[in-house]
């Protein structure tokens, strides 16, 4: 597969920009790939961890901002845990996620930013993720209202979703995480 790669002409460069946003120095990667082997998505993906690291080190542009890994990535931090060099990918994928954000990249299919923000809202919200809420907000806001509604009651009767909003969750210490999420480099946009 043959990848072409525009270079950032302008400014900062984007490995310098992510690397000052995820705080990790992308230089110490020396493409073992134990990254990508031990990947969840890589095999789901266009471009697996270890050719997004060789991109920004090659000097990629905003092209990479438009990269699949960007929204597919679980954030499981397995590739962190398998890297000799300690290198926090998940974090330069946050960052990544941040910048296509900010400079309006269009959106993947599904609308993963949309997903995310409403999860995150009802974590913020409940304490806990409310998956009824969720899953409505966001068919409403897609538009795609109909896929998948056959499936409901199954869930219902199996206990995989719940009626009611979940309980018991200490509120005020899921707000308090939330109000320290801008400070420490994360976004409830």
């Amino acid at each position: 597969m043959t990848i072409r790669i525009r270079k950032q002409s302008a400014g900062d460069s984007l490995i310098r920009i992510v690397e000052k946003k995820a705080e990790v120095s992308l230089n110490r990667c020396y493409q073992c790939k134990k990254c990508s082997v031990g990947c969840p998505v890589a095999d789901q993906t266009k471009s697996p961890p270890s050719e997004i690291i060789r991109r920004l080190q090659l000097g990629a542009g905003e092209e990479l901002l438009k990269t699949d890994l960007i929204w597919t990535c679980l954030s499981c931090e397995t590739c962190y845990a398998r890297c000799p060099n300690e290198i926090n990918f998940a974090a330069v994928i946050d960052a990544l996620r941040s910048m296509a954000l900010e400079k309006g990249v269009s959106k993947p299919k599904g609308n993963p930013p949309l997903f995310n923000r409403l999860f995150l809202n009802t974590v913020k919200t409940f304490g806990r993720a409310y998956d009824l809420q969720m899953i409505i907000l966001y068919k409403i806001r897609t538009g795609k209202i109909l896929p998948d509604t056959e499936k409901f009651p199954a869930m219902i009767k199996k206990g995989k979703m719940a009626l009611l909003p979940p309980s018991g969750a200490d509120k005020r210490k899921v707000r308090r995480i939330f109000s320290r999420m801008p400070q420490n480099k994360g976004t409830t946009k």
